[in-house]
């Protein structure tokens, strides 16, 4: 029987038509420039996102922290969620490599950081205080978008206050598939936006940052520094390539196949969906945290994967279409009646 897993959108294999394009792929050295399928694909993402250059690398992790080792120097500070990734879990890059302090701010129930606290947080020009020099935010925010207004309003109070503004957008797509715009007008606003390839989209590897062409070369740089210069590259920018060409649109069926999912679960007592039910690809529910551990050992006996304790966390992806998600809660509440 198929398997279902809910873990999270980076658990999707390369379909037959992804395997082909990167079995097809020119390739070169890319190190040195030279690879014509990795040269693609950044010049399509930067033309996607309305950027003048992009940069293909091999995680989301990897763009984020070359983002703000582009932005920042030794020193300076970064605005940030307390629970973005770019602070919480990927490694402390930005201290670890960079020194760059991080500063983080609760997020707001809607996922964004309330500018009036971002701007008490900007440090004074003086020697005691590391020097503010950026703004990153992230959306979708655990599967919460970003209204177009706040990131309007955001990009004007970066602007005025001398800061750069970067963009955490592995999902971004899901953003602009649930608000029906183009992705431009989320990316538009921001001065670096990074993408990965490897969530909703389907590639089995890498991210794209996109910017300026002076941020982009800066990137670059680091990019070798942390050891993410890659050769051959076309191979897995060819996914790259055919995950945007081909599973942009599709991702509004992830958001559907999460409503019905989240319909669903709501009509089990014993398991409380979050308010606002599906947010993009994504559905929080809780269950009393010893009887989530049996849950979720009973789902893996039956070929259904989750993963959390109490409260969790459940992603559509395009390896899960509709008839699993009727499996799924079917084995949800067949749990929960025998253990009554």
């Amino acid at each position: 029987m198929k398997a279902i897993d809910l873990r999270s959108d980076t658990v999707t294999r390369p379909s037959p038509g992804m395997r082909a394009a990167m079995a097809a792929a020119e390739v070169g050295d890319d190190v040195y420039g030279e690879d014509p399928t990795v040269n693609r694909l950044e010049a399509m993402a930067a033309e996607m996102l309305g950027k003048e250059a992009a940069l293909f690398v091999c995680s989301g992790t990897q763009s984020n922290l070359i983002a703000l080792l582009a932005h920042c120097e030794r020193g300076d500070e970064y605005i940030v969620g307390q629970q973005a990734h770019t602070y919480k879990y990927e490694g402390g890059g930005a201290a670890v490599f960079g020194s760059i302090q991080p500063q983080p701010l609760d997020y707001e129930p809607d996922g964004s950081l309330d500018l009036a606290k971002v701007e008490a947080a900007i440090k004074p020009d003086d020697p005691h205080f590391a020097k503010t020099r950026l703004l990153c935010l992230e959306n979708t925010q655990a599967g919460k978008v970003l209204s177009l207004d706040y990131l309007r309003r955001a990009g004007e109070f970066a602007r005025a206050k001398r800061l750069g503004l970067h963009l955490d957008g592995a999902r971004i797509f899901n953003a602009a598939v649930d608000l029906r715009r183009p992705v431009t007008d989320i990316s538009r606003h921001f001065d670096s936006v990074s993408v990965c390839l490897s969530k909703g989209l389907g590639a089995p590897v890498g991210s794209v940052l996109c910017g300026s062409k002076d941020l982009i070369a800066r990137a670059r740089r680091w990019r070798k520094v942390v050891g993410g210069g890659m050769r051959q590259a076309g191979l897995l920018a060819a996914a790259g390539i055919y995950a945007l060409q081909h599973n942009v649109e599709r991702l509004a069926r992830d958001h559907e196949n999460a409503r019905n999912l989240a319909e669903g679960l709501s009509r089990i007592d014993e398991v409380k969906v979050a308010p606002g039910g599906a947010q993009t690809n994504m559905v929080y529910v809780s269950v009393e945290p010893q009887r989530s551990v049996a849950m979720r050992e009973y789902l893996k006996e039956r070929g259904m994967l989750i993963s959390g304790q109490g409260n969790i966390r459940l992603v559509t992806h395009l390896d899960v279409d509709r008839p699993d998600i009727d499996r799924f809660v079917g084995a949800v509440k067949e749990f929960f009646a025998q253990a009554a």
